[in-house]
């Protein structure tokens, strides 16, 4: 294989998704080699607008998930935009939307009916907030209501606080890679079958799955689960805890730790304490081990301290600040800040030795590549114009 080109070169992908858990599962594609083409409406993807901050006329938020595509914009609520999504198709191994569950039917191109008969091979990802049926079915879902109704802010938020949404769109992030993850799949059993498939990928489903260890802590004990703050429910010591200077995080998931993490601060008289024997009764007397390490840990400059429990193997570290993570020279190292032109984002976590992520394209502007892709499928110059002067297209 030649080493320039993507694990994923040759695949193409259409993707008619917008907002976030589409164009994030498009873009991953896409970083490793898919040739994607990001179909918009004539009024473009909404998170365009979703700003200040915009770099030109797109909200940062856009183009921090829509790298690496070629960007189009078609009105696909009359026939003809239909036909040329058909005609895109044609050569197409991926489709991906997040459509309200009922839209492709309406608009005459339902999976089952129409696309599985006339591109056998074709894998249909479909992405919404609760699926087609059910009892929440077809309704709207955006990330931060699927946090509230999949139970994440319930365990989310200080101990005697109210419930919080996650500080970031987990739900729409963990809900792309799970779109990803089937369609590599379903691309993998093409292989055996020679078939695509449909997927159905729910906000929903992916905000229950995250409900770790909750659910298992539920099933098992029948208590329902409390907000725990920083704590780990589970484990101690496993929380933010003030020193001498900045906060530090520890995160001790094992005997062995918690007696380096004693020894570090002087503090081995707790290893003789039946309370903090192990994990069990650490957790069980979780607030007082909190009131006695942090007695130690106030003789201690935070920042120090944590390089020297990380080094012991110690897992600890600073509350970081977004600045600080850009500018740490191990995001540098791992390749996680993308360069291209003007364009700056985060890298790809996914390393690959032979057949690395490769940053090609900047996010495009509205309708940039329409006529480009348009030439691509053939049509000629008198039909382009006039797919223009009728409204169909834009760019």
């Amino acid at each position: 294989m030649n080493p320039c080109k993507g694990a994923l070169d040759g695949l193409k992908v259409i993707d008619l998704s917008r907002v976030l858990g589409g164009p994030y599962c498009s873009q991953a594609l896409a970083d490793h080699g898919a040739e994607v083409i990001k179909l918009e409406p004539l009024s473009g993807d909404e998170t365009r607008g979703w700003g200040p901050p915009f770099e030109g006329t797109d909200a940062s938020y856009y183009r921090g998930v829509n790298r690496n595509k070629q960007g189009i914009a078609v009105d696909l609520s009359c026939s003809e935009g239909i036909e040329l999504l058909m005609t895109l198709l044609e050569g197409a191994d991926v489709l991906i939307e997040n459509f309200k569950p009922g839209t492709l039917k309406r608009w005459g191109i339902d999976y089952t009916e129409v696309l599985s008969q006339r591109f056998p091979g074709l894998i249909h990802c479909a992405i919404s907030g609760f699926g087609a049926d059910g009892p929440l079915g077809g309704l709207p879902g955006y990330d931060a209501v699927i946090q509230a109704m999949a139970g994440l802010m319930s365990v989310n938020g200080e101990a005697d606080g109210g419930p919080l949404r996650i500080g970031l769109p987990i739900v729409d992030m963990v809900t792309g890679l799970n779109a990803m993850a089937g369609v590599l799949l379903a691309l993998h059993e093409r292989q055996r079958s020679g078939l695509g498939q449909s997927l159905d990928i729910t906000l929903y489903d992916c905000g229950v799955s995250l409900l770790h260890p909750h659910v298992p802590n539920y099933l098992a004990a029948g208590k329902t689960p409390r907000r725990t703050g920083n704590a780990h429910p589970n484990i101690a010591p496993y929380d933010s805890y003030a020193t001498g200077t900045e906060p530090i995080f520890l995160a001790v998931g094992n005997d062995r730790q918690f007696a380096k993490l004693c020894e570090q601060l002087d503090a081995g008289h707790l290893l003789q304490d039946p309370r903090f024997a192990n994990n069990g009764t650490r957790s069980t007397h979780r607030e007082a081990l909190k009131v006695a390490l942090e007695h130690h840990l106030a003789e201690h400059d935070g920042a120090a301290l944590a390089q020297q429990l990380i080094g012991l193997g110690v897992p600890c570290g600073v509350i970081a600040t977004i600045d600080t993570v850009v500018a740490h020279p191990h995001t540098q190292h791992r390749d996680m800040l993308v360069n291209i032109g003007d364009y700056r984002g985060i890298g790809s976590p996914v390393k690959l030795s032979r057949t690395p992520a490769t940053y090609r394209r900047a996010p495009p502007t509205l309708g940039q590549d329409t006529r480009t892709v348009l030439e691509g499928l053939g049509l000629d110059a008198q039909q382009i114009e006039r797919l223009y002067a009728a409204g169909i297209v834009r760019g």
